[in-house]
């Protein structure tokens, strides 16, 4: 009986969490993936399989192409930043720096203001002549730009928001795996007269990779999650110039109301990032050292 006990107990315990990510997260992208080959119902009239339609109209998408292009660019210029950014604040913080404790908190507060709040804030930051930034570079000549009205810069100002806003949160992690790390290592080191960039390129970085590897595969996931501050600050405009893909599934979904053709971009956003999380850990893991 006490050994039959000790067996049950532990799915019992896993129960709750179970039935919370099934009912939350694997049965709506089973039901997202087959309400991808019906047509989306209107009215009384029942929803009507349609095949790979949807898929087909996708390829033939310009605005898809578009919202897929600027995610790229959006995550191939905000992941990579935010995570050396997050390096080095932990870096920073974790050293013997006076007024330390001051500066983490400053460093994780935009972590905790909600992304809204933030695209508010940072709307006064790009108004035209009168923000901040035009404020700010009227003083050496430079004349007023309309940062989030012009195609060329309104998706590296929203890439800016994105990057003060996430390194905060990554260099916590950053912070913590610092501060595993065995001082006899750069003591070790500092006896043999190592310099701190060979210390930090032979020593610390290798072992900060199990980190890096976690805090990449969030980093990409947030760069594709992430649309409050579209939703805020341009509505993926000008001429779709901010559209991002899962902001494009909100529009097709709640605004043009076809959630089958969303459910069909869903379904390649979620075998986007499965692709690039694989790759992730098939290239990095592989240079990850946990002890």
């Amino acid at each position: 009986m006490t050994q039959a006990k000790n067996q049950i107990t532990p799915w019992l315990l896993l129960l709750p969490a179970t039935v919370l990510l099934a009912v939350f997260t694997h049965i709506p992208a089973v039901m997202t993936f087959i309400n991808s080959f019906y047509q989306t119902p209107r009215g009384k009239r029942p929803p009507q399989f349609v095949g790979t339609d949807h898929y087909t109209t996708m390829i033939n998408d310009p605005v898809f192409w578009a919202a897929l292009k600027n995610n790229a660019i959006y995550a191939l210029g905000t992941v990579p930043a935010s995570i050396a950014l997050a390096m080095l604040m932990a870096i920073i913080v974790n050293s013997s720096i006076r007024g330390r404790s001051l500066m983490r908190m400053s460093f994780f507060l935009p972590t905790v203001l909600p992304m809204i709040a933030v695209a508010n804030i940072w709307l006064f930051f790009y108004t035209p002549g009168y923000g901040l930034i035009d404020q700010f570079l009227g003083l050496f000549g430079f004349h007023e730009t309309n940062w989030l009205g012009n195609p060329d810069t309104v998706l590296g100002s929203l890439m800016a928001l994105a990057i003060w806003k996430e390194a905060g949160f990554f260099m916590i992690f950053y912070l913590a795996a610092l501060q595993q790390i065995s001082p006899s290592l750069s003591e070790a080191a500092a006896l043999e007269g190592t310099g701190r960039w060979y210390f930090f390129r032979r020593v610390t970085f290798p072992l900060l990779m199990p980190t890096t590897l976690f805090v990449l595969i969030n980093a990409v996931i947030n760069a594709f999650r992430l649309i409050d501050h579209v939703i805020v600050m341009t509505r993926g405009g000008p001429d779709n110039a901010s559209t991002l893909l899962l902001y494009y599934v909100y529009n097709v979904a709640f605004r043009f109301w076809d959630t089958a053709y969303a459910s069909a971009l869903t379904v390649v956003l979620l075998l986007a990032l499965a692709l690039i999380a694989f790759v992730q850990f098939g290239i990095l893991d592989r240079k990850v050292h946990y002890k």
